[in-house]
């Protein structure tokens, strides 16, 4: 099992894997990046970028078509932990939520350029082996950047476009030491509570009373684009939880996080993906019902405060899912813009 000073090595490699980006030029990411991974690296990215990347394939399809389109690029992390993942014991990881935000000035999966300051909101899940990142599970919003260009082609969304904030308590850069323990061992139990809750209620509307055991009143739900955010038990229950299970909870099956952890207040999962559920009614994300089983992938992100939930941070790969669904907004956006010329 992982020593505490393997998670601390965890965290001081993964700071310096993020600082490797400040001003590096596209053509020495590579041999910049090398340095920081092992030879047989793997990357796990959203669509429409291909399940499984070395660091060749991640270098020339994701980042260096990212760094060219989002000049002055800056990775602001504000959420870090690691701990031992429950699912592997034998394995250290490490997780990196908050933005990637540059200046749009050329087009990126054709989404075309702004020339203004645009967010990505963003969340890496990587496993090191020895003091190296050997597996990378990166979910990141692609639709927000869509609706920063005014391109996404979905139905109005139930919560509100803002890109994620950091914590309340600005306290989420634990890059230290691990914390307590016995902090994170309650951390993780606590979440797994609220997995097991949301899992086990198929009702439309979960008993507020249940979800009061585990989240405060004032609780933050940070969704992905296409969802987006909201504050409250009652703006989540309203504005997620209720299209969500009216129209996916029917048939339904939980199939595994690739790991999940927690450190002191804070935690979470992934998954690739973490649920398989059939649509057999309309109004999740304004789809109709099709009795299409498609699968979710999944991260989750929590911060506690006096022992109850306080924020959610949620990616979804939305975009694979609608791919599912035989729904694809970024083809139907390249149709729209076609059409323009």
């Amino acid at each position: 099992m992982p020593t505490p000073d393997d998670l601390t090595r965890a965290k001081r490699r993964l700071h310096a894997f993020e600082a490797a980006f400040e001003g590096v030029r596209p053509g020495d990411l590579k041999t910049v990046l090398a340095e920081h991974v092992t030879p047989d690296y793997r990357w796990y990215g959203p669509h429409p970028f291909r399940e499984t990347l070395d660091l060749d394939g991640v270098v020339e399809a994701f980042w260096t078509p990212f760094l060219h389109a989002f000049r002055f690029a800056q990775r602001r992390p504000a959420i870090v932990f690691s701990s031992v993942a429950s699912e592997t014991p034998n394995e250290t990881w490490v997780s990196s939520t908050g933005q990637i935000l540059g200046m749009f000035e050329a087009p990126w999966l054709d989404i075309p350029d702004t020339g203004k300051l645009t967010f990505v909101s963003s969340c890496e899940f990587h496993r090191l082996e020895g003091d190296r990142i050997a597996e990378t599970y990166h979910l990141l919003d692609v639709i927000a950047v869509m609706q920063q260009a005014g391109v996404d082609g979905l139905p109005p969304q139930t919560g509100s476009p803002i890109a994620f904030l950091p914590p309340r308590t600005q306290d989420g850069l634990a890059y230290g030491p691990p914390a307590d323990p016995d902090a994170s061992a309650s951390m993780l139990a606590l979440m797994t509570k609220l997995g097991d809750d949301l899992g086990a209620h198929p009702e439309v509307d979960m008993d507020p009373d249940v979800l009061r055991e585990v989240w405060h009143e004032d609780m933050l739900w940070w969704g992905p684009a296409g969802i987006g955010s909201t504050l409250s038990l009652q703006g989540f229950k309203d504005q997620h939880q209720k299209p969500y299970r009216h129209s996916l909870y029917e048939e339904r099956t939980f199939t595994g996080h690739r790991a999940s952890f927690a450190e002191g207040d804070y935690g979470g999962w992934v998954g690739w993906p973490s649920l398989e559920e059939r649509v057999t009614r309309g109004g999740f994300l304004g789809m109709p019902a099709t009795h299409t089983l498609a699968t979710q992938r999944v991260v989750d992100i929590y911060r506690r405060e006096r022992g109850k939930m306080a924020e959610n941070w949620v990616f979804i790969d939305l975009l694979d899912y609608l791919r599912q669904l035989d729904v694809d907004p970024l083809a139907r956006m390249r149709e729209m813009q076609r059409r323009r010329r």
